[in-house]
Parts: structure tokens; sequence; C-alpha cells
């Protein structure tokens, strides 16, 4: 099951949730609301030897002007 990312749009609170695809939206961690939607997240590539990707610190790898 994957972990899905959030934002609130009634208090713009961020949190994660371990759900199914299918499921519905769960509800803020913060006002309780359920208008939330899920954002784009980055996640952490792993090598085959099990250890964590090596990354330059930007979301699009590093190979940008974008000056992160």
């Amino acid at each position: 099951m994957p972990i899905y990312e959030y934002v609130c749009a009634s208090c713009g609170e961020r949190f994660d949730r371990l759900q199914g695809s299918n499921d519905p939206a769960p509800a803020c961690t913060s006002c309780g609301t359920r208008d939330v939607r899920r954002t784009i997240s980055l996640i952490a590539g792993l090598t085959g030897s099990g250890r964590p990707a090596a990354s330059s610190g930007c979301a699009c790898g590093g190979a940008c002007a974008c000056g992160r």
C-alpha cells in the first residue's frame, strides 16, 4: 500500500497517509475536514544494494538551473 501526501484546502495542513489508491480521501489531521487533495510527492530511490540513491537535493535531479 502506498503512502500518499495530502494538503488541506481549508487550513493548509500537509500530512501523509498509508492507504489504497481507491480509498476515500482522509480527514485533515488538523481541522478534520475532508476537503483535501492528494499532492505529488518525491520518493527516495534505492540502489540495488538497498542503500538510498545519491541525490543532488533537486527535485529534477540537479540537471537544471533551478538553483536548489
